[in-house]
């Protein structure tokens, strides 16, 4: 396994991480801290502006690990479907001119009003088949992120790796996995599960499960603050054959996301140096 503990060349920030901030803030807080990558989310690439987030990222010479998100992809009718397509060729777009490594999926969960959620599953199928020429074309790799169960009514219906994984090997090339050990941690299949994903592995994300949580969703912990084995999970995304950055995606209202972005970097990097 890589020895992280003095190298920060293999940490990203992803920019829900630090929310408060714009991308220039971003680029230029990760720049002093030392840290030379970054996910970016969609708002704050549009606020910037993308053709001046594309000059400000290559100014600064950051690799972009992924920009989040594109998906949501089930609705109810034909034309909020096609509307969803048509906004995730716009994220395509995006990413490709910031140069991001990935654009990361987070499906969709039931259309209002709907219990099928084996119909939800399939339009997310038949939008990513729809997709993937338009990903392939602009050299976008596609990277689904199962999220945890707890989620798939409103935000994603594709809740493990396997899924993941089976939707992956069905559509081939420009196809991968994001792999966020929120989502994954308990999930006993895990790491039969990984070592399937094996190179289609696009991105892999870091925070903790605490216990207790107050919030589902915006009560992520700090890697080492909870119980999620983060060693063992990086020996397993190693062992498949990734090599990429370890990004850190905390959403924290009542924590983090209250605290200084500096002092949350400076975190980041003693977490990513001793417990990732």
């Amino acid at each position: 396994m890589r020895d992280l503990s003095h190298d920060r060349a293999l940490l990203s920030i992803n920019s829900i991480t630090v929310k408060a901030w714009s991308l220039q803030q971003l680029v230029e807080g990760c720049a002093r801290a030392g840290i030379a990558a970054i996910s970016p989310w969609r708002d704050i690439v549009q606020d910037c502006g993308v053709e001046r987030a594309a000059k400000l990222i290559r100014g600064h010479g950051m690799t972009v690990t992924g920009l989040c998100r594109g998906g949501m992809f089930p609705a109810a009718d034909a034309a909020s479907r096609r509307a969803a397509l048509d906004d995730n060729r716009r994220a395509i777009d995006e990413a490709a001119a910031i140069g991001a490594q990935c654009l990361v999926l987070v499906a969709g969960g039931l259309p209002k009003g709907s219990r099928d959620i084996a119909g939800a599953r399939t339009q997310v199928r038949e939008a990513l088949h729809a997709l993937l020429p338009d990903a392939r074309a602009a050299r976008v790799p596609l990277a689904i992120e199962p999220l945890h169960p707890m989620f798939a009514a409103d935000r994603a219906c594709v809740n493990t790796l396997a899924q993941a994984n089976e939707l992956c090997e069905e559509l081939g090339e420009g196809a991968g996995v994001a792999v966020d050990t929120y989502h994954v941690w308990w999930d006993p299949n895990v790491e039969k599960e990984i070592a399937r994903a094996g190179k289609n592995i696009l991105a892999y994300h870091v925070n903790d499960w605490l216990v207790p949580t107050s919030d589902l969703l915006l009560d992520r912990g700090m890697m080492g603050d909870g119980a999620i084995d983060l060693r063992a999970i990086r020996a397993m995304v190693e062992r498949a054959g990734y090599r990429g950055h370890c990004e850190v995606e905390i959403l924290s209202a009542k924590n983090w996301w209250t605290r200084d972005p500096d002092e949350v970097l400076r975190v980041c990097i003693e977490r990513h140096q001793t417990v990732v």
